[in-house]
């Protein structure tokens, strides 16, 4: 099955890839890998999601904000790529969640992704990780994630 068939039956339609909001590109082929800027949640909507993790969201609204970040990295590999099925291998994702101090559930809300890439790509959605805690995000985001995918020619 296709990435794009397995989106289907998840029932996401891929947004419009978002342009970049300052001095970047949304990603670089390079040495046979694609590095994606950090994307940021959008909902269904076109709207942000905003917040922090432990103060006005829960974990489970933090996974679901991460999945939309998921979406948004799948959309910059088919507009950067033109073709999902050129993703080789989802390699490592990076993940920022803005939360409290005390907050220590990083790992439970960028599974959100994690699952999303699994589901998406198979075997080759899974993928070596981080998720780090940040007292806040661009444009006061409860999450950001990055990438790095090896690709076919």
């Amino acid at each position: 099955m296709t990435p794009e068939a397995r989106l289907n039956d998840l029932g996401i339609a891929l947004p419009h890839a978002a342009a970049p909001a300052a001095n970047y590109v949304p990603g670089v082929v390079h040495g046979g890998l694609l590095h994606i800027s950090g994307q940021i949640p959008f909902d269904k909507d076109g709207n942000l999601m905003r917040g922090r993790l432990g103060d006005d969201l829960t974990t489970k609204e933090g996974a679901a904000i991460a999945e939309r970040c998921g979406v948004g990295l799948i959309t910059q590999m088919k507009a950067v790529l033109g073709d999902l099925d050129r993703v080789e291998r989802i390699v490592k994702l990076g993940v920022f969640v803005a939360s409290v101090p005390d907050f220590t559930d990083q790992p439970k809300v960028a599974n959100g992704a994690s699952d999303l890439m699994v589901a998406v790509f198979g075997e080759l959605g899974r993928h070596a990780r981080s998720a780090v805690g940040v007292a806040a995000l661009p444009l006061g985001v409860a999450v950001e994630i990055d990438a790095i995918v090896a690709v076919r020619d």
